[in-house]
């Protein structure tokens, strides 16, 4: 059986039981005229062990478009670890050599696979010309910090060393990740800038995952009440983290938003609702690369909410969140 992506989300949160009505959402009023849905003034539930493992479950099957190139590759994971899934997608008319991108998908660092974005790989495929490498990186709780993220390195690396047989330009390589995906994107980026090798050119990151001290504030004004909640995120980075978070104290490139300097990281653009959890975080860290000389474009969709638009993709303003996104990774990448 396939299922669509947005459809698959949907069918996870039903899962886990009846959503707690709250007429009186705080943020439901807020919500931008295009993205109103009834089942929105449902909580989203919160993610628990037992939701992750329910979710994990679905029969997703989705399809690589058509029209572009694709294969899956095993390469070499990390020192001691397995092996690295990755699934490379190209123009059929490649023409090298080709700017790449190497995509990180979300899912809380606990759910979500790389096949669930064939869909996102293809669309940078065909509308950018680029080459495209989707990552099936490890998940949390099972393989906590640095697991997933060295995987990603491996990842990067791999597309460094194999550029020629790429055929890929590997000085014009873009980190581009949503939600965790985005959190791991940009601590990727900090960690290929501390070491010898492949560099990211470009940072593109949707609503990005990037401060685990979020957990621990008690008033988010509203925030985090559809999709991605604050008991959520509790469970995504402890399960990453290996632990709670501590306000003192996180490992080194687990929590991007910890990173005291960030000057000398490749120039980004940062995107994200104001009703999402993440935008304080995504905001302040959007500030502070730009503080330390690092050309950062932050965008803020007014009244949406986490990953809205891959539950309202029809809705005009998730097709110009999408866009101009898509028109900085063109800049990012120098193709305009």
């Amino acid at each position: 059986m396939r299922i669509r992506r947005s459809t698959a989300w949907g069918i996870a949160l039903a899962l886990t039981g009846v959503w707690a009505y709250s007429k009186r959402a705080a943020s439901f009023a807020q919500l931008h005229p295009e993205l109103h849905s009834p089942l929105l003034r449902f909580r989203s539930p919160p993610f628990t062990s037992t939701f992750v493992k329910l979710t994990r479950r679905l029969p997703v099957n989705l399809p690589v478009p058509g029209n572009i190139s694709f294969e899956t590759q095993q390469i070499p994971g990390p020192s001691g670890a397995p092996d690295v899934t990755v699934y490379v997608y190209r123009p059929l008319e490649q023409k090298e050599p080709t700017p790449a991108v190497i995509y990180l998908h979300g899912g809380g660092f606990v759910i979500g696979s790389a096949p669930m974005f064939h869909s996102t790989a293809a669309r940078y495929v065909r509308e950018l010309g680029v080459v495209v490498v989707n990552v099936e990186y490890r998940l949390a709780p099972e393989t906590p910090f640095p697991g997933p993220l060295e995987d990603a390195y491996a990842a990067l690396k791999w597309m460094g060393d194999q550029a020629q047989t790429l055929g890929i330009d590997s000085d014009r390589i873009a980190v581009v990740g949503d939600s965790a995906g985005g959190g791991l994107a940009a601590a990727l980026a900090q960690l290929a800038h501390d070491r010898d090798g492949v560099q990211a050119a470009f940072q593109l990151l949707l609503y990005p995952m990037l401060d685990d001290r979020t957990v621990l504030k008690t008033d988010h004004q509203g925030r985090g009440e559809f999709l991605w909640t604050p008991t959520s995120n509790q469970l995504g980075w402890s399960s990453y983290l290996g632990r709670p978070p501590l306000l003192d104290a996180a490992p080194e490139y687990a929590s991007p938003a910890r990173r005291q300097n960030l000057s000398g990281l490749p120039p980004a653009w940062i995107g994200v609702g104001t009703l999402d959890l993440f935008y304080l975080e995504d905001q302040a860290y959007a500030r502070r690369l730009n503080a330390a000389g690092v050309p950062c474009e932050f965008v803020e969709v007014s009244g949406a909410y986490h990953a809205s638009e891959t539950l309202n993709p029809n809705a005009a303003v998730s097709k110009a969140f999408l866009e101009q996104s898509m028109q900085a990774l063109r800049r990012g990448l120098r193709l305009a």
